[in-house]
This record gives structure tokens, C-alpha cells and sequence, in this order.
């Protein structure tokens, strides 16, 4: 198995938790993992990126090469966006479709939902309203985490200990918050592959 995933997001929205808890949940597996160095101001508000690569087998390069990515995950759809040319052209866009609006030149949001719709295999979504549903607002990383589950090859169960392992020093009170964050964006992707058949 290998998966190539391209993290993007703004600085404070959680994406390296995400890439903690992969990696958490890849060892447990005994899989490989790599993960590139965060290009961008990981500060509140600076664009975040890195390439994190799980695999079977041993892995030469951290470095995700362009058109080479299965996934593109994000929690801000214009980062999702930019990062396009790194996806295969079978691969899949997660994002989440609220804006983080930290230029004064953010294009249209109909223009970046039009350009995200133009992709066949993209799941987006109101990834905030979401977690605020189920858990917190804070807990919209794990629904995007959740929701990029399906595409990922490593066994729910075991992303899920991650989270345990990454959040247990917080206390139960927030592992089962962000657990049940994760698993309603992995229902929300599980019905729409089911829906589109």
C-alpha cells in the first residue's frame, strides 16, 4: 500500500495534528511514513502545507512530486486549490468550503466552489458546522480527518487509537469529542461514495 497526502490549511486550523495522528496510527500498522517539512507560516493565519507519504514499503523521498499525490486534504478550499497539480489524475480533493478570508485579494467563494466542483472526486463540505454538531468547533481537523479516512489504507480502528494516543493527555472527555468529530465526517464520505453508486 502506499498513499501520497498533500496537507494544506491555514496556520491554527489543526492540519499538522492531523499529520500526528496518521503517523501514530501508520506505526501501529508497521507501515513506512515520511512527512516533508511545513512550506509556509505555520503562525495563526499563514498557509501550511506538507506532504505526508504512509507506505508498505521503504519510501526514498519525502517530498510528494507533482501529479504523484492520492489525496489532497484541507480545511480551507482556496488551499485545497492550489495545490491541484500535485493530485493524480484519479486522486481525491477533501476539503472543507469555509473560507478563511486572510488576504484582501480571496477570490469569489462562488469561484472556488466552481473550481472545486470541476473536480469529480472531491468530497467538501461544511466541515465547521459539522463539529460544531457533534463536538466543538475546534474539532473540524477530525471531521476533515475522518472525512479523508475512506481513501486512506489504514484501518479506521487504528486512526482512531491515534487520536486516542495524540489527545490523551487531554483527558477522555476530549478524545471521545474529537473521536465522534472524526466519525461523522467518515459517515458523511461513506454516504456519498454510496450515493454516487
Amino acid at each position: 500500500m502506499k498513499t501520497d497526502i498533500v496537507l494544506a490549511g491555514v496556520g491554527g486550523q489543526g492540519i499538522l495534528s492531523i499529520a500526528t495522528i496518521l503517523g501514530a496510527a501508520a506505526l501501529k500498522e508497521d507501515l513506512y511514513i515520511k512527512q516533508a517539512e511545513v512550506h509556509g507560516m505555520s503562525q495563526r493565519g499563514g498557509d501550511v502545507q506538507s506532504n505526508l507519504r504512509i507506505s508498505s514499503s521503504p519510501i526514498a523521498s519525502d517530498l510528494i512530486p507533482r501529479g504523484g499525490a492520492d489525496l489532497i486534504v484541507s480545511l480551507e478550499p482556496m488551499e485545497a486549490l492550489r495545490y491541484v497539480e500535485f493530485l493524480k489524475p484519479q486522486g481525491w480533493i477533501v476539503t472543507s468550503t469555509v473560507p478563511f478570508i486572510n488576504i484582501d485579494n480571496y477570490p469569489e467563494q462562488d469561484r472556488v466552489a466552481a473550481e472545486l466542483a470541476a473536480w469529480h472526486n472531491t468530497v467538501a463540505f461544511d466541515m465547521d458546522e459539522v463539529a460544531k454538531q457533534v463536538a466543538t468547533a475546534r474539532s473540524s481537523n477530525m471531521v476533515l480527518l475522518g472525512a479523508a479516512a475512506p481513501f486512506i489504507e489504514i484501518e479506521v480502528e487504528k486512526i482512531e487509537d491515534g487520536i486516542r494516543t495524540v489527545f490523551g493527555a487531554k483527558g477522555e472527555k476530549i478524545v471521545e469529542s474529537n473521536i465522534a468529530a472524526f466519525r461523522a465526517g467518515l459517515d458523511f464520505t461513506r454516504k456519498l461514495i454510496a450515493d454516487r453508486g
